[in-house]
């Protein structure tokens, strides 16, 4: 009989609604025990998806439970890293929602605490598993595009008014698009092609009377590869979500991935047996050269699936198998983050330095 792990939820506003507790609850061998939250809206609706779940108010209900093995924690940036620090201390593996802290220190400070107390620690960078990206790296692994020499990443928005009473658009640490959006871009990078040597980047504050950096152009500088990423709050039409370049050919990839447009409208993932399968109309678009012939046509889509980040969280604990996203990969987004404020601030190319 497979072994059972208990899961206590920090936090149910719409990361916590849409991105974890469905994936947890589809996950076998995972069980969501215990939900956090004080909100009366939050509370009714946790309440309604998941009866069987506990609904508290104080987060120490999770930390003193000690049949609750794992703590996932989604709540404002800037509280990380002390609720992070909090479970690992009580002994509790830990998820954390991207980003990982919002600062390098606070990063390594927690990852020499699950260390010491025996803990996985992961951060839940969702986008690696979204369908785009699993078949940029499908195109690239399989060299169908040659040699890369250039890459093009955009994640956008368009909001051109502020939220009222939001923390996300609040002048508080961890907050800003590039920690939002831009943790996103930087993990698939890195994913794809490891740290730079260099880096020069572009942080903005375009909407009139905004208090965070809604928008940010960051360039990768790798010796053979140049990683342009980029994203704004002002684009009204969708753009492309993906451009690579090689010296035999072109891959161009639009729309979003369709997940979270799916549990907006209500479907599960372990209820939706077409989870993640993005429309035709949506593929990717190649132009290239193989050995045998020109190819100019699409790219079927490989399916979307956050199910495989819970997944591999459940038999790193129960087995021991690595982490896909480990909390060190984590730590470099936080750290290309600091230079690229760094960059913008002195105007100016930096190196990378860890």
């Amino acid at each position: 009989m497979n072994k059972t792990i208990q899961v206590g939820l920090i936090g149910y506003g719409m990361g916590g609604q849409l991105f974890h507790a469905p994936f947890i609850d589809a996950i076998d061998g995972l069980n969501l025990k215990k939900i956090r939250t004080t909100k009366p809206e939050q509370i009714e609706l946790a309440k309604k998806r998941y009866p069987n779940v506990m609904v508290v108010s104080d987060v120490e209900e999770i930390f003193k439970d000690s049949s609750i093995e794992l703590v996932v924690i989604t709540t404002p940036n800037h509280l990380h890293f002390p609720i992070a620090r909090k479970a690992l201390m009580d002994e509790k593996h830990v998820v954390i929602d991207k980003p990982f802290t919002v600062s390098t220190a606070e990063a390594d400070e927690l990852i020499e605490l699950a260390k010491i107390q025996g803990r996985i620690l992961s951060v839940f960078q969702s986008r690696r598993f979204d369908s785009d990206f699993r078949t940029v790296q499908q195109v690239v692994g399989g060299g169908l595009l040659g040699n890369i020499v250039e890459i093009e990443s955009r994640y956008d928005r368009f909001r051109n008014f502020l939220k009222p009473n939001v923390w996300k658009e609040e002048a508080i640490p961890g907050t800003g698009l590039l920690y939002d959006l831009g943790s996103h871009l930087i993990d698939q990078a890195l994913t794809l092609f490891g740290p730079p040597s260099e880096l020069t980047a572009f942080v903005n504050k375009q909407r009139a009377g905004t208090l965070i950096d809604d928008n940010f152009e960051i360039i990768l500088h790798y010796p053979k590869i140049k990683a342009t990423l980029k994203s704004g709050m002002l684009v009204r039409e969708q753009l492309f979500r993906f451009a690579l370049f090689g010296d035999q050919g072109i891959f161009v990839k639009r729309g979003m991935d369709v997940q979270e447009e799916a549990l907006k409208a209500g479907f599960e993932p372990k209820s939706s047996p077409t989870w993640g399968i993005e429309p035709e109309t949506i593929w990717g678009i190649i132009h290239t050269t193989t050995s045998r012939s020109t190819v100019n046509g699409t790219v079927e889509s490989i399916p979307g699936d956050y199910r495989i980040y819970y997944k591999n969280i459940y038999d790193s604990i129960v087995t021991q198998v690595p982490l896909q996203v480990t909390a060190q990969q984590a730590r470099q987004v936080i750290r290309i983050i600091e230079l690229a404020f760094r960059s913008s601030e002195e105007k100016k190319t930096i190196p990378y330095e860890d």
